[in-house]
């Protein structure tokens, strides 16, 4: 059966799309952008396993194989270790989200979005949104690993310090999703992600005191910005205090984001 339209009847119009979203928008798209990001999850656990399992089988091996070494023994070394890990598996977890955003842009998933009158920065900042989760995974397994070893935390210092890991997860993830938009393949992406996690990793104060490193060696991992989260970490989770490596921390971490966000954000909008 078909219709017809006489001269007086005329097609409603459908809603029009504003063609520079609001601010309500742009919170709307990343919370949709961001779901996407958590229903993926869901479907790909393997994306968890660093997250997941990974925490779990670092935190034993270097507990037990450098504690005696390090400090003398296992309960000496988790107030140590357990900060330094949590630091670690959040980089690596940073390094996947510049990879992922990498294949789904190779896979053409991007494309479509660029069709859409969306914010540009949602695209992006939803899967760095959904991340948080993954970041709070790691830090609680970590943590809960590392008191079924023997670690005592701060109760209410534990609550501060995973907030702040997973902020500090969120910030330096910026870092990577800049490389993520940058880079030519998924494979490249990792390589120069690795190469910049690595030394971040282990040219800190994350598995032994910096005071048995070398004068020039000591000199970068007091400086670098991965040894004040670890240590506001530790400070927050064994003392509970406040000390001024938390406030350097934070201070880091918005600089990081102030930084790269915008980066991300512009080289994503070049290759729209």
């Amino acid at each position: 059966m078909t219709t017809t339209l006489t001269e007086t009847e005329t097609v409603a119009p459908g809603p029009v799309l504003a063609p520079h979203p609001t601010l309500r928008d742009t919170v709307d798209q990343t919370l949709t952008m961001a779901w996407r990001a958590v229903k993926k999850m869901q479907r790909n656990f393997e994306q968890m396993f660093d997250v997941t399992i990974q925490p779990l089988l670092f935190t034993a091996m270097f507990a037990y194989i450098f504690g005696g070494a390090v400090a003398g023994d296992v309960d000496s070394y988790l107030p140590v270790i357990i900060p330094g890990l949590i630091g670690q598996t959040i980089l690596t977890a940073c390094v996947a989200t510049g990879v992922q955003l990498r294949e789904d842009m190779d896979k053409g998933v991007f494309d479509r979005f660029k069709a859409l009158p969306i914010a540009r920065i949602a695209p992006l900042a939803g899967p760095a949104l959904a991340d948080m989760l993954r970041y709070l995974i790691a830090t609680v397994l970590t943590f809960g690993v590392g008191i079924a070893m023997g670690y005592r935390p701060d109760p209410l210092g534990l609550a501060a310090a995973i907030v702040l890991a997973v902020f500090a997860g969120w910030s330096i993830a910026w870092i990577f999703t800049w490389f993520g938009t940058v880079g030519r393949s998924a494979q490249g992406v990792q390589g120069i992600s690795l190469m910049v996690m690595f030394p971040l990793t282990f040219l800190s104060n994350a598995f032994v005191p910096t005071d048995t490193m070398p004068g020039w060696l000591r000199a970068f991992a007091d400086v670098n910005p991965v040894s004040h989260v670890i240590s506001a970490i530790r400070d927050l989770a064994t003392a509970g205090q406040l000390t001024t490596d938390v406030a350097w921390a934070v201070l880091g971490c918005a600089a990081v984001v102030a930084v790269f966000l915008p980066l991300s954000v512009r080289s994503y909008a070049r290759k729209m």
